[in-house]
């Protein structure tokens, strides 16, 4: 553990210029297994940045075209966002925890989840601590009950759409060495909520776990704006409609304080789990629905691009990871499609920010 916060300390301290330049391939982060010899494709599971050639893009244009050219009616369509917290509520009461593998690459992709080392945070991070004094403690008078929680930490992170804790456990299982962090973690699934609370693992001195819907802008969290340092949004956005896509990036942004950090990632265009899709699961274009009535949208690099931007985040990375998957079994090869962000809210926003951007958006 020490050794792994070693190096994620060293990736804090700016000697990462790649990882953070938009467009660019990050040399490890993102793997570093590069097939040269074709020869040996099956000697692996996944392969790291992988080009497309003209052909293989052509092949899933064109089958994207035909699982698409069948759109489900519109209203047939609507019990798939009205009802999409039950959707998932089922998917969690028949898979519980054993469907996804626990996401134990965060760090190596996202260190950003980590507080800096002491040396480096130039003051940033007391500001929420000073934010949310309490009166009492001004006056040098006795602590007030918590204003809310994890008031009291000087380092806060939210995960939206936790599912049963994947993503949940591999950090806390490292905040546990840094005590004045803390986690939150919300999903509009209850069943799934519940999963996490009654884990083994949960420590609630140190995570907050709530239910919570992420399109409805007018819902209260449990903690004021303006307090994140850190928002965790990983394969979440391309579940929810894309026309209230752009309203879930917005709200979340005024959740982060000045220089904190969305951090995103989700399916890219002509993934695997897009060209998979049969015709008749088209909701609108790139947007389906599986079988048991969940949601998947299929993002490209700009599109995220304009989301960000639009909701006043300075963007410090934006990529497309391609991989090729391969199961050496049946000797079968798969393109996998991702798309990595790392948005910042910049140092001193105000609403004007994001008008200014919506502004500067709507003349383009």
């Amino acid at each position: 553990m020490n050794a792994i916060w070693r190096c994620v300390c060293r990736l804090r301290q700016g000697k990462v210029p790649h990882r953070c330049q938009s467009g660019c391939h990050p040399v490890a982060p993102l793997g570093s297994r590069i097939l040269t010899d074709p020869d040996k494709v099956f000697e692996h599971n996944m392969w790291d940045h992988m080009q497309w050639s003209k052909e293989e893009e052509e092949a899933a244009r064109k089958n994207v075209e035909e699982n698409s050219a069948v759109r489900i009616l519109p209203e047939e369509q609507v019990k798939y966002d009205c009802d999409a917290h039950k959707y998932w509520d089922a998917f969690y009461k028949i898979h519980k925890n054993k469907f996804f593998k626990n996401r134990n690459w965060l760090l190596r992709e996202f260190p950003e989840i980590l507080p800096a080392d002491e040396s480096t945070k130039e003051g940033v991070g007391e500001w929420p601590r000073d934010h949310v004094r309490s009166h009492a403690e001004d006056r040098g008078g006795s602590p007030q009950p918590d204003p809310f929680p994890g008031s009291n930490a000087a380092f806060r992170i939210l995960e939206v759409g936790c599912g049963a804790g994947n993503s949940v456990f591999p950090i806390l299982n490292t905040l546990q060495n840094i005590p004045e962090s803390f986690l939150y973690c919300c999903d509009f699934a209850s069943g799934a909520v519940e999963l996490i609370k009654s884990h083994s693992s949960f420590r609630a001195a140190q995570c907050y776990a709530f239910v919570h819907d992420v399109c409805e802008d007018g819902l209260p969290y449990p903690f004021p704006d303006g307090i994140l340092d850190v928002i965790l949004l990983v394969f979440v956005l391309s579940s929810i409609h894309p026309d209230r896509m752009q309203g879930v990036v917005s709200r979340l942004s005024k959740l982060l304080k000045p220089g904190g950090m969305l951090l995103f990632r989700d399916y890219g265009r002509y993934d695997k789990t897009q060209l998979r899709f049969k015709k008749g699961h088209c909701l609108s274009e790139n947007f389906y629905v599986r079988g048991d009535g969940t949601r998947a949208y299929f993002f490209t690099k700009g599109e995220v691009h304009h989301m960000f931007y639009k909701a006043g985040l300075d963007e410090k990375q934006n990529l497309v990871d391609h991989r090729l998957q391969v199961n050496r079994k049946k000797q079968v090869k798969m393109h996998r499609v991702w798309v990595q962000g790392k948005f910042q809210k910049p140092f001193h926003w105000t609403q004007q920010n994001s008008k200014l951007a919506f502004s500067l958006l709507s003349h383009d």
